[in-house]
């Protein structure tokens, strides 16, 4: 009985999560979990040089942290703290430097990795 509990319940919560976050509308800066894509051009130069003008960047966001995934092999940013209500970042966190701005519907990152040669950029919408 606590084992069907508890799917239950995990399924409940799996199912709020991908209601509330699926709406193209959805300013992430508004909101505790989010998850969303967002398409347009990303790049990554440093250990490797990769370019897409038609890339993608999975955005995730659980409280005031966001992950970053892009297309096409480029290396994700993570634990990239915001605090709500905020809908970008500029300055230093968790060793990336730069500007990360996010909205319901465009997502534009430049930040470099403190200590390497490695730069993301994205310009992307949703």
């Amino acid at each position: 009985m606590k084992s069907m509990f508890k799917f239950l319940s995990l399924g409940l919560i799996a199912m709020i999560v991908v209601f509330a976050s699926c709406s193209k509308d959805d300013n992430p800066a508004d909101n505790d979990l989010f998850a969303g894509t967002y398409k347009g051009s990303i790049s990554f130069h440093g250990d490797k040089d990769i370019s897409n003008p038609n890339g993608s960047v999975f955005v995730t966001k659980v409280g005031d942290r966001y992950d970053f995934k892009f297309s096409d092999g480029i290396d994700a940013i993570t634990n990239v703290k915001m605090e709500k209500g905020d809908q970008g970042y500029i300055g230093s966190v968790n060793g990336y430097i730069g500007t990360i701005a996010i909205n319901a519907n465009k997502l534009t990152i430049g930040v470099t990795k403190d200590g390497t040669t490695n730069t993301w950029t994205a310009n992307c919408n949703r």
